[in-house]
């Protein structure tokens, strides 16, 4: 087995955590974007220099394959499953209000606008660094943490209050805290 291959294959469950963080409770399409980024970067391992940051250039294949399939699913057929699938995820825990706190943040983090949840998913899940994320979405190190700092804010009201719906003065992202597609 080639280098690439062994250092492609030690990152498989770095991109099956974020794959599952993308589609959540849908483990069927977390796999095959763990695979179609897999095959993507076989096909594409001439571009990636050895000793640069390969968990970043695969996560940035993985978001644009994500990104990708979204849109192309949503031009075909719309939304392919129901916003209740989202909350079926948690497993189930004896402490009743420990699993209550989590089936709580697991929905206000859908509720966050994309943006700030795939960027807080990057930091907190992936264990990336702030200038990793900024380089993978290619957006300024302020702009990623503006989003952390506003998701924390968001996700603190929305568990604070009971809420379940971002705050509405934080429900449309600056022009600055766009993705970059």
């Amino acid at each position: 087995m080639d280098n690439f291959s062994t250092l492609l294959e030690q990152q498989i469950p770095r991109l099956r955590r974020y794959a599952a963080a993308l589609h959540r409770s849908n483990k069927s399409r977390a796999d095959d974007l763990v695979q179609d980024t897999l095959v993507r970067a076989i096909a594409k391992q001439h571009l990636w220099k050895p000793g640069t940051n390969l968990p970043g250039w695969l996560s940035t294949l993985m978001h644009h394959q994500h990104v990708n399939d979204v849109r192309r699913s949503m031009s075909r057929e719309g939304p392919t499953y129901p916003v209740e699938a989202f909350y079926n995820t948690l497993a189930s825990v004896n402490d009743t209000s420990a699993s209550l706190q989590l089936r709580d943040l697991d929905r206000a983090m859908a509720e966050l606008p994309i943006e700030r949840r795939e960027t807080i998913q990057l930091v907190a899940l992936q264990g990336m660094s702030y200038q990793a994320v900024a380089e993978l979405y290619g957006v300024p190190i302020g702009t990623v943490r503006s989003r952390i700092a506003r998701g924390r804010l968001m996700l603190r009201q929305m568990m604070d209050t009971g809420d379940k719906t971002p705050p509405t003065r934080h429900d449309r992202a600056d022009q600055g805290d766009t993705l970059a597609a």
